[in-house]
C-alpha cells in the first residue's frame, strides 16, 4: 500500500485527503502546523461550477441549503456614483446539479474536515527536514521520522516545506495592494456586487441565507519592508481606519456595519518552481497565487488536488501539467481583472464601462473568458 504525506490542512490538503478516502490502495496522513481549526470564522469564498461538481461526488450537496448561497449574477457598480454598469449572468455556466455558490471559509472547511478519520492529521507538526532521495522522510522536531511514497505540499503561499524540497527559491511579491477583510450584516441582496472606485475595488456577496455578507476590499498602497513585517500594524484600529477611509463611498454599503475587520498585504506568485520532483506536487497557494481579482484561489485549489490523485493514479503527469497551463489562465485574467477594477482617469473609466457593457452580454466572449475556467 502506497503512503502519501499531505503537508497543509487547508482547502486543498482536505480535500485531497477527502478523495482519497475512496482509493484503497493509500494511506495518508496530514501534517498541519496549527493546533485546531476556527469553524467560526465569518470570511467568505466562492466556488464556481467547476469545484462545486468535485465537491458534490464527495457530498457537500447534502449540505443544509442554510448555510450556502446561489448568487445568480455578478453586478458591476461605479463606486463613487452607486451606478450599476451592467451584470453577468452566472446561471448560465450552471447545469442541472451544480451552481455557482458562495459560503463561509470556514463552513468548507468543517466539512472537509469531518470526513478526515482522527488519527490521520497530525496537528501542531514541526517539519524540519525532507528528504526524497529513495523514497520520501519526514522528520518532525521531537525526532519522529515517517516514511512516504508520495507528498503533497499545501501549506501555503509561504510554504516553507518548498524550501526543503527545491534548491531554487521563488518568494512570492508583495503587488502594492493591501486586502480589507469584514463581514456585513442587512440585506444586499442575492447577488455578487462588484464596485469599482480609484486604486480600488471591493466586493459584497452573501455567505449564507441569515443576511450575513463577505465583503473584501483590494486597495492599492505601498508599504515599506519594515512596514510590510510589521504584523502589528495590520491590526491597528489606526491602521484598519485609513484603509476603510480610502475607499470611495456609496449609498448603497454601510460601512458602519462592517465587523470582524482585518487587513493583510496582498502577495503573489512570479513564477512556477521547477516541478522536476519525483513524487512530489503542489498544490493551492504553495504552487501559485493569484491577485484575488477573479475568485478562483478556492476553485483552482480542489481542481489541482483532483488532478494530482489523477496524475499518481496514471503514473502520468499529464493531468498536473495541464492543471499548471490553466492556472497561467486564470492569473492573466485575474491582473487583467485587477487593473480594469482600478481605473481612475475618467476617460478611461468611460471607455471600460462601455466595454464592460457589451462583454457581459457577449456569449462568446463570455464562453472563452469565464466559461473555459468555470466548467474545466
Amino acid at each position: 500500500m502506497k503512503k502519501i504525506a499531505i503537508i497543509g490542512g487547508g482547502i486543498s490538503g482536505l480535500y485531497f485527503a477527502n478523495i482519497l478516502n475512496s482509493e484503497k490502495k493509500f494511506e495518508y496522513k496530514i501534517f498541519e502546523k496549527k493546533n485546531n481549526y476556527n469553524f467560526q470564522e465569518g470570511y467568505g469564498i466562492q466556488l464556481s461550477v467547476n469545484s462545486i461538481k468535485l465537491l458534490n461526488n464527495i457530498g457537500f450537496k447534502n449540505l443544509p441549503t442554510s448555510e450556502v448561497s446561489f448568487p445568480s449574477k455578478v453586478n458591476f457598480i461605479q463606486a463613487n456614483n452607486s451606478k450599476k454598469i451592467c451584470d453577468i449572468d452566472l446561471t448560465q455556466f450552471n447545469d442541472q446539479l451544480n451552481q455557482y455558490t458562495t459560503l463561509k471559509r470556514s463552513t468548507l472547511l468543517k466539512f472537509l474536515f469531518q470526513n478526515i478519520p482522527q488519527e490521520k492529521i497530525k496537528f501542531n507538526s514541526n517539519i524540519i527536514k525532507i528528504e526524497n532521495e529513495n523514497g520520501i522522510r519526514i522528520i518532525l522536531k521531537d525526532n519522529t521520522r515517517e516514511e512516504f511514497d508520495y507528498l503533497v505540499i499545501a501549506d501555503g503561499i509561504f510554504s516553507k516545506t518548498k524550501l526543503f524540497i527545491f534548491d531554487e527559491k521563488i518568494n512570492p511579491k508583495y503587488n502594492l495592494n493591501v486586502a480589507l477583510r469584514g463581514k456585513l450584516t442587512g440585506n444586499y441582496g442575492g447577488d455578487i456586487s462588484i464596485y469599482m472606485g480609484s486604486n480600488s475595488h471591493y466586493v459584497i456577496y452573501p455567505i449564507n441565507q441569515n443576511n450575513e455578507y463577505n465583503f473584501v476590499a483590494i486597495i492599492k498602497k505601498k508599504l515599506s519592508s519594515e512596514e510590510l513585517k510589521n504584523y502589528d500594524l495590520f491590526k491597528s484600529d489606526e491602521f484598519l481606519g485609513s484603509l476603510r477611509s480610502s475607499l470611495q463611498k456609496t449609498s448603497q454599503v454601510s460601512f458602519e456595519n462592517l465587523s470582524e475587520l482585518k487587513s493583510f498585504p496582498v502577495y503573489v506568485s512570479s513564477n512556477f518552481p521547477n516541478l522536476n520532483k519525483k513524487n512530489v506536487y503542489l498544490s493551492g497557494d504553495a504552487l501559485f497565487t493569484f491577485p484575488p481579482s477573479f475568485a478562483q484561489g478556492a476553485s483552482q485549489s480542489i481542481e489541482t488536488a483532483n488532478d494530482i490523485l489523477k496524475s499518481i493514479l496514471n503514473n502520468s503527469n499529464e493531468y498536473y501539467q495541464k492543471r499548471i497551463e490553466n492556472i497561467s489562465s486564470v492569473n492573466n485574467k485575474s491582473k487583467f481583472n485587477h487593473f480594469s477594477f482600478h481605473l481612475s482617469n475618467p476617460i478611461s473609466v468611460f471607455i471600460r464601462n462601455n466595454i464592460l457593457k457589451f462583454l457581459s452580454k457577449n456569449k462568446t466572449f463570455l464562453e472563452n473568458y469565464l466559461g473555459k475556467i468555470y466548467r474545466t
